[in-house]
């Protein structure tokens, strides 16, 4: 082995390494953000559950107003509020 073709292949090698280290550290970043957005997907799964009850109050609602039922609107009135607390 010459001079030359050893020290290409040590170029070779160091290459190597260098991209595998950055390959770590990629896949380490990737790791990270996929970690993010899962939490982000919890949220939004909470907010959009969080939606839904206030969707179906509405709707609760919305038959005792059209009825004139104050005492049934007082009820689901107060019971929403007990439930954010």
């Amino acid at each position: 082995m010459n001079a030359r073709g050893g020290t290409a292949r040590i170029k070779r090698g160091l290459s190597r390494v260098r991209a595998a280290g950055s390959a770590r550290v990629e896949s380490s970043r990737l790791e990270e953000r996929v970690s993010e957005l899962e939490a982000e997907v919890q949220e939004c799964r909470q907010l959009n559950l969080r939606l839904a009850e206030l969707t179906d109050l509405v709707q609760e609602l919305l038959l005792p107003v059209a009825q004139r039922d104050e005492a049934r609107v007082a009820e689901l009135t107060e019971r929403y509020t007990t439930e954010l607390g």
